[in-house]
């Protein structure tokens, strides 16, 4: 392995170490005979195989002499959009901080505007409105069709 592969490598490493981790944690959920089929183990194997399969890429390419190092050449590479990433911190940060309390309808939908502005849009009203009809149908799907509580919220009484 080249040297400048090295970090590569790591990240590859970090990556299926990540995905195993996640399929140890996926194999201590308890099972439950709610359901019949899918359970509440299936997206988070999913998640543990895609994780997997993408260190193991990781760590393949590395070997086949990486990848950042071309990264570094580029000469074209564009600037860090720091008001972006801002945008899209914020937006984790606020539904982290208010889904409880807001519930999920009103923390997404400030999440989905926050995000939208982050990628460029200057259409906020109509951002809003989208959101709100997403979050929205989101939460009346796992709420009426799975029998999912995932918390209205301040909307409680309404939906």
């Amino acid at each position: 392995m080249r040297p400048e592969a090295r970090p590569d490598f790591l990240v590859g490493l970090g990556v299926l170490a990540l995905g195993l981790l996640t399929a140890w944690q996926a194999a201590v959920i308890p099972d439950t005979p709610v359901y019949a089929a899918v359970g509440a183990k299936l997206v988070p194997w999913l998640v543990a195989a895609l994780l997997t399969a993408l260190g193991i890429g990781l760590c393949g390419s590395a070997l086949r002499g990486g990848w950042s190092h071309t990264l570094e050449e580029m000469q074209d590479a564009p600037r860090t959009n720091w008001r972006a990433l801002g945008l899209l911190a914020a937006g984790l940060v606020v539904q982290v901080a208010l889904i409880d309390w807001l519930g999920f309808v009103i923390a997404s939908t400030i999440l989905y505007v926050l995000v939208c502005a982050a990628f460029g849009s200057r259409r906020p009203l109509i951002n809003l409105v989208t959101g709100i009809i997403v979050t929205v149908v989101a939460f009346l799907a796992f709420s009426r069709l799975l029998g999912v509580n995932i918390g209205a919220g301040v909307l409680e009484g309404i939906l």
